[in-house]
């Protein structure tokens, strides 16, 4: 099949590329000529595991490619993917100015029998007004399909190859066929291929988004209920995960959630709840927990450090929203990075793969660390605020020598509070009490 592929981010570069490996012919098209250049060099300017073996794969193989010309790539297409970015306007709704641009451009030159397919998550009633705009542009009807993307950075490739299920809305008979057959090749375990409207379909998007953030900011509230009252968010977490109606899934307390899409998604379906006349409570709340939840670190950081930061040095293991990623959009490491700055503090900071990203925000202003215990050179305490691999078995000992003092405030709960007290190390964590070091320890295996 000829497919295009308009927009080169995250999931539009994912979307082609695996598209291309079941045998398809593929155009990416993006307005950014460097990055498009940078593509053609077999350059993937993301980080995303295995992206860029898949990439080159199928290029070698002749079945992907990469212009700045939309106009040719629509026109030999017979599918078309929108995947362009739908960022949150400051009011929370969605700004559709790059959505639009792709549909006036493409329009004119669409096949006859081309059906579009709105892979960018839109608000609802989107689809219709691009069937309409297109309808007008291209001078006849034309199909569109809404097929929300259900990806995960970090396993975008493992989540389009095997889906939990493809969520496709359309109006048509036809346009189910095809998407069907589409996606045969990803759904060979009986994975559910679900038709619905295409409001049903949009809306579906943001709904998995808010509820996932909902369990995100639920658990760390109540971790911080923990605090207060000497119970233990990880015994909690496993009283309740152990529940078949609540699963341990998104139960895990931290420093907030953020990424492209949980922070963008609630403030969008609040705004619709707005619009429609439906008070977003729940949603709002969501929201603010997890605006809240970013600042915790930090204040237990200046907690500890009663006398001020000034001349103060802090590690900080961890810059990407998440593992797995050089994602760093609303992350809680630059609320953290901020305060820290504020406040007098020096930072030495250490992530896999996100440290060129947190560069191009703070310069000079902080010090990049190429390893992890690097970072803890000179430093009176180490902040962790991403769940990366390397950062689950340090040695502790090493640790204490290179700091200036043992302390860890870790955002992620990684370490078992008792061995860490053991081993002669003041540790905050999150939903536990905070230890300090026995008078006589030694590390526990």
């Amino acid at each position: 099949m000829e497919i295009s592929v308009i927009g080169t981010g995250y999931v539009g570069l994912v979307t082609g590329t695996c598209l291309a490996e079941t045998g398809n012919r593929v155009t990416c098209v993006d307005c950014d000529r460097s990055k498009v250049e940078m593509l053609c060099r077999g350059e993937v300017p993301i980080y995303e595991p295995g992206l860029a073996e898949l990439v080159a794969r199928v290029r070698r193989a002749g079945r992907l490619r990469f212009t700045t010309d939309l106009a040719v790539a629509a026109g030999g297409a017979e599918v078309i993917f929108l995947a362009v970015g739908t960022p949150s306007a400051e009011d929370g709704s969605v700004d559709l100015s790059a959505l639009w641009q792709a549909v006036a451009q493409m329009g004119p030159h669409l096949a006859p029998d081309a059906l579009v397919v709105l892979k960018s998550t839109v608000p609802v009633g989107t689809n219709a007004a691009v069937t309409a705009e297109l309808a007008e542009r291209a001078g006849r009807p034309c199909r569109v399909a809404s097929n929300p993307e259900f990806l995960k950075e970090g396993t975008a490739i493992d989540d389009f190859m095997k889906p939990d299920r493809v969520v496709v809305g359309a109006r048509e008979e036809e346009t189910f066929v095809q998407l069907r057959h589409l996606y045969e090749p990803y759904l060979r375990t009986d994975k559910p291929f679900l038709a619905m409207s295409p409001e049903s379909a949009e809306m579906t998007k943001y709904v998995a988004n808010a509820l996932l953030a909902t369990k995100i900011s639920f658990i760390n509230e109540m971790a911080n209920l923990c605090e207060r009252t000497g119970a233990d968010i990880n015994e909690v977490r496993r009283g309740i995960g152990h529940d078949s109606r609540i699963g341990f899934a998104f139960l895990f307390p931290g420093v907030g959630f953020g990424g492209s899409c949980f922070p963008k998604d609630v403030r969008a379906l609040a705004s619709l709840g707005h619009t429609c006349g439906v008070e977003p409570r729940v949603l709002e709340a969501v929201h603010g927990v997890n605006q809240r939840q970013k600042e915790v670190l930090a204040e237990k950081i200046c907690r500890h450090f009663a006398d001020g930061l000034e001349s103060k040095t802090i590690a900080i293991w961890g810059l990407a929203f998440k593992p797995g990623t050089d994602d760093i959009r609303e992350a809680p490491s630059l609320v953290l990075i901020d305060r820290l700055l504020t406040l007098g503090a020096h930072l030495r900071v250490h992530d896999p793969v996100a440290m060129e990203n947190v560069r191009r925000l703070y310069g000079d202003r902080l010090t990049y660390c190429a390893l992890r215990d690097e970072a803890l050179d000179g430093a009176h305490g180490l902040a962790i605020v991403t769940e990366w691999k390397e950062f689950l078995h340090p040695d502790l000992e090493a640790m204490k020598k290179r700091m200036r003092a043992p302390v860890i405030f870790d955002g992620r709960n990684l370490y078992d509070p008792r061995r860490l007290q053991q081993a002669g190390f003041t540790y905050y964590s999150i939903g536990r009490r905070a230890v300090r070091p026995a008078s006589s320890y030694k590390v526990v295996a």
